[in-house]
């Protein structure tokens, strides 16, 4: 059946992401300062922004595993 019964738009669908680090932090990740805002832009508008300030869980047991990751670059 064409176009089938679905009739939500992908604007209306959730979606969730995760990052250890701030918005501000994203010039590390996102070089661009365009795209990077479109980035920020895109997963801000309409939804909600939770920050735990907690320590991860996960990262804390891979930097014991492995040792903090070097950030002097």
């Amino acid at each position: 059946m064409a176009g089938g019964g679905d009739k939500s738009s992908s604007s209306e669908k959730a979606s969730a992401a995760a990052s250890n680090d701030s918005f501000g932090g994203w010039t590390r990740t996102f070089t661009d300062p365009r795209l990077r805002e479109a980035v920020v832009d895109r997963l801000s508008f309409n939804g909600a922004t939770i920050e735990s300030c907690n320590d991860s869980c996960r990262l804390a047991a891979t930097h014991t595993r492995t040792g903090p990751a070097d950030t002097a670059s």
